[in-house]
């Protein structure tokens, strides 16, 4: 890892490439009416000299994780509100249709900066993740994208691992995918203002960037959460200090109004959850900001006032709101849901005059990623040549399932899966393995029946099982008391995971009442714990099999860091292939768990 922040290399793109399709409309209407035109110019032709207010588009989107293929199931639809009331799902995503919407929505815009909220990759799919993501900076330098934060995914494979997706480089383990053609890296800087060696105290990558354009200048400060060593394998952040949020945008947006840049946009990789799941909800109803809550909130009030506009993210919400700055002033912070099935188009009024944006003539809406545009080539080219380097792992059969096992849900049927497929290779590696505990965010997607390929109906291919756990965890065993797995339990509501639980998925045998009714650990009935139909015995020994995150105490479960007699198994992914293998075929295939482990009282 570099002691110094790495410069990003220099653009090598030189025109942006434009849809021919009709452009769709951007939010361009201001909120309220300005001294002069925000045109370009206020002159003649031959005379022509910039007027004093400038349009800026800002395009954002967040958390794309690599999900450069429409992505399938409730993964790839969005809920929008209908003029009644109603709702309806749409189907959306697919970088070869983000590109083509930020291709149309450019049209006519000669001002326009695109900037993306983080996690851009890790926890891919297959045609990224099995080639440590190269093929998502190629689409995203493709996508013209000007800039992006860090987010905690990028710290997956290590700040090492995240120079070279910056920098270029073949990988230092699997080498060069394609003969004779090194990697080049992204054409964007990734920011980590908040990220510091924790020897030289500097910045791992750039803290800021300016975007400038006729004298225009926007400058872009990125952090991510500072919890991220929380939510990240310990290996991931080693030797790395995560700081405050709020301080670390204050500081670098008085250094940036130092060199005379006043307009600024924080990409803040930490978000909110609005009331509603539409993306079109209106999180100002009934006055700014009170359709949302969440870390963001806290983090845009206390922000500099500076700083003209946030751009978020992580928690994979979709919103548009506006949220009251230290001084009262109210402030856009937006959110483009996940997986590249939104893009935010923000409007922001530059001042020639003053070098600070307008404030009340901010307006930003999200927009849906359709999918009946017109492909994008050069994207439908790029995923066709990563699939073909993918087939040969990708398409292989794991077994075979009779029903969409689904993700969704506080227990979910894909987490009880994976549960019984730990505990099952747990107990190949030690036949006194008593449980399995999962962890909801290492779940990434449903396995569903219908054949996404050739494969056929029912079919779990390789590249399916991968996108479901595609962070190669291994399956860890430990020793713990049966107080220890009760405190493990509680911690699921507790300390960090009070205000936004992180239920455990749970093997066959555990069962428990979860009472949300209830505040603190007693949401956790105690009484109510049994392994195999037998209370929970604080003094004994259990053996408890879990992926190699939560073994090290991630989540905010710091008991599971604190077992004993551990023993280390291969990777999760392929103790899911051999439980599948093993209990499903062509003509018995697996049925979905009925997710019924965990009472819920709500």
């Amino acid at each position: 890892m570099s002691a110094t922040p790495q410069p990003y290399r220099s653009r090598r793109r030189t025109t942006r490439l434009l849809a021919a399709a009709a452009g769709v409309a951007t939010v361009g209407a201001l909120v309220a009416a300005l001294p002069a035109s925000a045109g370009e110019s206020t002159k003649k032709p031959g005379h022509q000299r910039p007027g004093r207010y400038q349009d800026v588009q800002l395009l954002s989107f967040n958390d794309l994780h690599g999900n450069l293929e429409p992505p399938s199931g409730s993964a790839g639809r969005v809920t929008e509100i209908q003029p009644d009331g109603t709702t309806k799902t749409i189907d959306a995503g697919g970088v070869e249709y983000l590109a083509t919407h930020l291709r149309q929505a450019r049209e006519g815009n000669k001002y326009s900066v695109t900037a993306a909220g983080g996690d851009m990759v890790g926890a891919s799919p297959l045609i990224s993740g099995l080639f440590h993501d190269e093929p998502t900076i190629e689409a995203l330098n493709k996508l013209d994208l000007d800039v992006s934060s860090v987010g905690n995914h990028e710290f997956d494979e290590g700040a090492r691992e995240l120079g070279r997706l910056q920098n270029g480089g073949c990988h230092p383990t699997d080498g060069c995918y394609v003969a004779g053609e090194k990697f080049k890296g992204a054409d964007f800087p990734y920011l980590a203002a908040n990220v510091l060696d924790e020897k030289t105290k500097k910045p791992v990558l750039k803290p800021y960037w300016v975007w400038k354009k006729n004298g225009v200048k926007v400058g872009f400060i990125g952090v991510t959460l500072e919890d991220t060593p929380g939510v990240v394998s310990a290996e991931g952040v080693k030797g790395l200090t995560f700081k405050d949020e709020v301080e670390t945008i204050n500081k670098y947006a008085k250094e940036l109004e130092r060199q005379g840049v006043k307009s600024v946009v924080a990409l803040v990789h930490e978000g909110g959850l609005p009331a509603s799941q539409a993306y079109n909800y209106d999180c100002d109803s009934p006055g700014g900001g009170d359709g949302i809550s969440g870390p963001i909130v806290d983090i845009a009030k206390n922000v500099t006032p500076r700083v003209d506009a946030l751009v978020t993210g992580h928690t994979h919400a979709a919103y548009a709101c506006t949220i009251d700055d230290p001084s009262g002033k109210p402030r856009t912070v937006t959110s483009a849901s996940s997986f590249g099935r939104l893009y935010t188009d923000t409007t922001l009024t530059y001042d020639r005059r003053t070098g600070d944006i307008a404030r009340t003539a901010v307006a930003s809406a999200n927009h849906v990623v359709t999918r009946d545009v017109p492909k994008a080539p050069d994207m439908t080219e790029l995923i066709t040549r990563w699939n073909t380097l993918a087939a040969p792992i990708g398409n292989k059969p794991i077994g075979y399932i009779s029903g969409d096992i689904s993700s969704a849900g506080t227990e979910s049927p894909m987490g009880d899966l994976i549960a019984d497929a730990q505990l099952a290779y747990g107990k190949e590696l030690d036949p006194g393995t008593d449980l399995a505990l999962m962890n909801p965010g290492g779940i990434r997607a449903p396995l569903t029946y219908a054949a996404k390929g050739a494969e056929g109906d029912g079919v779990v291919t390789y590249a399916e099982g991968f996108t479901v756990q595609p962070f190669a965890n291994t399956v860890n065993l430990q020793d713990f008391t049966g107080a220890q797995l009760v405190q493990v339990l509680k911690e699921q509501v507790t300390g960090t995971n009070a205000a936004s639980p992180k239920v455990l998925q749970v093997s066959s045998g555990l069962t428990y009442t979860l009472d949300l009714t209830k505040s603190g650990a007693d949401r956790v009935v105690t009484d109510s714990i049994r392994l195999n139909g037998a209370a929970i015995d604080p003094a004994a020994t259990y053996r408890v099999a879990s992926n190699s995150f939560l073994a090290g105490g991630g989540d905010g479960f710091t008991t599971l860091g604190q077992g004993t007699n551990d023993l280390v198994g291969d990777d999760d992914l392929a103790a899911l292939e051999k439980y599948l293998l093993a209990n499903s075929s062509a003509t018995d295939p697996i049925a979905p768990p009925a997710a019924n482990r965990i009472t819920i009282v709500q």
